[in-house]
């Protein structure tokens, strides 16, 4: 007699007991809605279920590694685009050995809202904040870069990598001045730049073909007129005063800032990345047996 076994499904951990809803519910509960494991162990608990938060940490990092391959897709999907959306976020990381937290960084990468890309979004965990990280993820990447003033993305543009400044910084220093003292010159900053972004809700569900038509009959001569603004306006402003130093900044961004207007598929702002990492602060103080591998799994979901 001949006795045969059904084929052992394939298991995300080998060897491992845990189904995959199981393993989805940890995951999902931990980086998406940031609740803490020891949270979920209570959960478990008040269903009679043992979930220590130290099987849950192991079954992080490793579900971190069977999404690498994932990761690495995504990866090479995400740096096929010609416009990237960059930003970087700290995060606390457990370090047992010292008995108290060091900091790391989670660099992130999306693609581009305007353009035919699909919606990824890649989280490059590394222990610091200098320029070499994102040099080495967008080593022989070609395009153009949407990224706050951050020194670090300096050596990145050039021949191959263009530079588009966030519009949204450049708006919220007048606006903290008008918030601060209802100055009119922050105010009529604040207008002009509402125009601007009046014209992107305009031109939010066209073709690349007429949001570029829009752009280059409409905000284009905003521009322009808003750089000659500035510039004589600076004139009358004493130096060293916050609103001299707002207009400075615009002005020394001012070829990255009015660059989104040249194209229909270059952003105006990079506020779809820093909404992307907003999240990222509820989740803080990863465990040290996750945050290398576990974090992964924060990319792969994205």
């Amino acid at each position: 007699e001949t006795v045969s076994a059904v084929p052992v499904p394939a298991a995300v951990i080998d060897g491992g007991l845990a189904a995959p809803g199981l393993l989805a519910w940890v995951t999902v509960s931990k980086f998406v809605d940031h609740l803490p494991l020891y949270r979920l162990e209570q959960i478990a608990q008040r269903s009679d279920v043992a979930l220590p938060r130290s099987t849950q940490s192991e079954w992080l990092g490793r579900i971190g590694v069977a999404l690498s391959p994932l990761y690495a897709r995504l990866s090479e999907h995400l740096l096929a685009g010609t416009v990237l959306h960059a930003d970087e976020t700290p995060v606390e990381q457990l370090d047992p050995g010292r008995g108290k937290t060091k900091r790391a960084y989670l660099w992130a990468y999306r693609s581009n809202t305007l353009g035919a890309d699909p919606p990824i979004i890649i989280f490059d965990y590394q222990p610091g904040r200098g320029g070499q990280y994102p040099q080495a993820f967008l080593k022989g990447w070609k395009g153009m870069l949407m990224v706050d003033d951050y020194v670090a993305y300096k050596a990145l543009f050039g021949n191959q990598v263009g530079e588009l400044a966030c519009m949204a910084h450049a708006r919220r220093k007048y606006f903290e001045l008008h918030q601060a003292n209802q100055s009119p010159v922050a105010a009529e900053a604040l207008q002009r730049i509402g125009e601007l972004y009046a014209l992107e809700e305009q031109a939010r569900d066209v073709s690349i073909e007429a949001r570029a038509e829009l752009r280059a009959q409409y905000a284009r001569p905003r521009l322009e007129a808003m750089y000659l603004w500035l510039v004589q306006t600076r004139k009358t402003v004493a130096d060293g005063a916050a609103l001299a130093r707002a207009i400075d900044y615009s002005l020394k961004r001012w070829p990255a800032l009015a660059r989104y207007a040249s194209r229909g598929d270059w952003p105006i702002a990079n506020n779809p990345i820093e909404n992307a990492i907003r999240p990222i602060a509820l989740g803080k103080n990863y465990p040290r047996s996750t945050i290398r591998q576990g974090l992964l799994v924060t990319a792969a979901e994205a």
